[in-house]
């Protein structure tokens, strides 16, 4: 799933350490987050949403991953 924690943490001059100690996780959970290997919890997605003072929605790109989703089940 497509999101934009690396654009935020990067616009916020954070390093992936310093996010995953503001939002209580491991650093590899930021770099798996980062490079689309792991979807975050719904809580962790705010947490960080509201660190970087925006939405879960725009965060996570779920306007746009909704759109790839329904344009996969159209092709089924």
């Amino acid at each position: 799933m497509k999101n934009k924690v690396r654009e935020f943490r990067t616009a916020a001059g954070l390093t992936q350490q310093r996010l995953a100690d503001a939002v209580h996780v491991s650093v590899r959970t930021i770099i798996s987050i980062e490079k689309e290997q792991y979807n975050p919890s719904i809580m962790l997605a705010y947490r960080m949403a509201q660190l970087f003072g925006t939405t879960v929605e725009e965060l996570c790109c779920l306007r746009e991953n909704k759109e790839m989703e329904d344009k996969t089940y159209e092709e089924l």
